[in-house]
Parts: structure tokens; C-alpha cells; sequence
């Protein structure tokens, strides 16, 4: 029976991760420094199990290999979606993702890696860097080989609710005190382009790969132009943040119960704040702060009721 698929998620030790991955939803992490919660994973280098259903404890990574009448059977090699909470209890390194045709001709056919991301929370007085200052390929080079941070990176203050569209080539970096939902194409590429010269456990220096960062980098740096809008509907609030080539991305805001349908696409779906049921043909569903799934394609109807808000992601 067709059902909604529960995710078991992977955690991720970083340099710069904490415990608010623990405090926040209740998870058991493996160590204070986990800096990400990969929640909905098909990526080799860390996929989510099936909980739930005829399909538990097959992981994702095959189930959409096995069964891709779930997915619609598309046509892409890998499930093409990875949703990521990130603690960014320190600064991350200053980074920058390449495209799909630099990625595959460069990495081993990975894909390049379009992001987004949902502040959770952060601090007060929170930022992060996003973009540079630069106007030619050349003032980017050289600002980065004279260190000239201050002068080249943007940063911009945020505050929890904002969303921010990161296409491939812009460079960017999560700061201290961010905890944010990340909606990515299903890549693990990161050319680390700053690091702030702290040293890993071993005393060691993070690499840095500046030759390709700036090959990918966009130069000069644009905004994408993203303009939120929100439906109101009965019981609910559909945010809807972007439409791109890559995914789309929205937040529903429950509040009592709402139904919904997709006859013909699969959804993934996090559950960020609150709790209730999904309810799917008499079958009732625990919702609550951290809980993943995936609706697949063919369910039906399904309801949501409680008082929840959920991002939602399609392909």
C-alpha cells in the first residue's frame, strides 16, 4: 500500500558544528561538534533509510533504483534532491559550488550543486556572507591572493524566516549562530576558498582549492531576484519561495487541518516548528519538529492537521 515514506536522517561531524541539532529537535547526535543533519539523502557519501512501510529499511539511494514508479519514473540517474539542517555553531568556510558542466567534466561526473537556504534561527545579530565585490576575474584573484576579506566578501545580516536563493558560482559562507535548512541539489562539491587559518583536530590546515573556486566563481557578483509570495488557503499558508530549473521550494503553515494533492509529483517534506498528523486513507501519521518524508507520486489525497509548518521541496 502506497504510504507516506519516513526518513531516517545521517549526521555529519564538522569543524564548525555544536549540539543545536540535539536541543532543537531531539536528535541523537554523535558528538558535539555536528554541524549537519543530512534529513532527505540519496548521495552515496551519506543516504537516509526508509523507516515505515513495505520499503524500511532500504535506503533511499535504492528505492530509487528498485521502485521508480514512487519518483514518477523520471528520467535522472540519481535522485536529484538532498535537504540538510545546518548548526552553524562557527563560521563555515567561505565556499563556492560549481555548475552541473563544470562539476561533471571536473568531478567525476558529480552534479554541480544550486543551493538555498531557510533560516530556522540565529543570533541576534546574525550574518552571513553572501557574494563579493569584485568586478573582473582579475581584482578577484588578486584580492584573494593578498587576503583582502574585508574588502571583497558581502555580508548580510539575517534573521530567522528569510530565505536566500545560492546558484552555482556564488560564493558564500554560514556564519556563527545560524540554524538553517538547506534545500541542494544532490552534490557533495565544495571549493573552499577561506578558511580563516584555524587548524582541524590534527593541527592541520583545511585544503583550500583556489584555482578551481576561481574558475567558477560568477564575476561580478548578482543577486538572484526572489520574491516570496504567499496563498492562503482553507487552514493553511503556502509560501512559495522559488520555482527554479533545480527545485522548488515552499513553506506551509498549518493551522487546523488542510488537504492536499499531488497526482503526479513527489514531494519532500520537513516538518521545522510544531506538530500534528498527517492522515492518509484512514492511516494516521506523527508530525512533529524534525520529522522527514517524502509523499510519492500516486498517493492521493492526504490531509495535514495540527498546528505545523513545513518546507516542502520538489524536483
Amino acid at each position: 500500500m502506497l504510504q507516506p515514506l519516513f526518513l531516517k536522517p545521517v549526521f555529519k561531524e564538522r569543524i564548525w558544528g555544536g549540539t543545536t541539532l540535539q536541543k532543537e529537535f531531539g536528535y541523537a547526535i554523535p558528538s558535539d561538534q555536528t554541524g549537519e543533519c543530512w534529513a532527505i539523502s540519496a548521495h552515496p557519501n551519506g543516504p537516509s533509510v526508509i523507516e515505515n512501510g513495505d520499503y524500511a529499511g532500504m535506503t533511499l539511494d535504492r528505492l530509487w533504483r528498485e521502485q521508480p514508479e514512487l519518483f514518477g519514473n523520471s528520467t535522472e540517474k540519481v535522485f536529484p534532491l538532498l535537504t540538510k539542517i545546518l548548526d552553524a555553531n562557527k563560521d563555515l568556510s567561505v565556499q563556492v559550488h560549481p555548475d552541473d558542466t563544470y562539476a561533471m567534466a571536473n568531478e567525476n561526473g558529480e552534479l554541480g550543486k544550486t543551493e538555498c537556504w531557510y533560516v530556522i534561527d540565529c543570533k541576534e545579530d546574525a550574518h552571513i556572507i553572501f557574494g563579493h565585490n569584485a568586478k573582473t576575474k582579475e581584482e578577484l584573484r588578486q584580492q584573494i591572493n593578498e587576503g583582502k576579506w574585508n574588502e571583497l566578501l558581502r555580508k548580510v545580516s539575517i534573521k530567522p524566516g528569510d530565505f536566500f536563493y545560492v546558484p552555482s558560482g556564488t560564493i558564500h559562507a554560514l556564519c556563527e549562530g545560524t540554524l538553517v535548512l538547506e534545500t541542494q541539489q544532490s552534490s557533495d562539491t565544495t571549493y573552499r576558498v577561506y578558511d580563516y587559518n584555524r587548524r582541524d583536530a590534527a593541527g592541520n590546515l583545511r585544503e583550500l582549492h583556489l584555482e578551481k573556486a576561481i574558475d567558477v566563481i560568477n564575476v561580478p557578483h548578482h543577486d538572484a531576484s526572489i520574491i516570496p509570495t504567499v496563498e492562503k488557503k482553507e487552514n493553511v499558508a503556502i509560501t512559495t519561495f522559488v520555482q527554479s530549473d533545480f527545485f522548488s521550494v515552499y513553506k506551509w503553515d498549518v493551522r487546523g487541518k488542510a488537504t492536499f494533492s499531488f497526482p503526479d509529483q513527489y514531494l519532500l517534506l520537513s516538518v521545522i516548528k510544531g506538530e500534528g498528523n498527517i492522515v492518509h486513507k484512514d492511516q494516521k501519521y506523527e508530525l512533529k519538529k524534525g520529522t522527514h518524508l517524502i509523499i510519492p507520486v500516486g498517493l492521493g489525497r492526504f490531509t495535514i492537521e495540527g498546528d505545523c509548518e513545513l518546507v516542502v521541496s520538489h524536483p
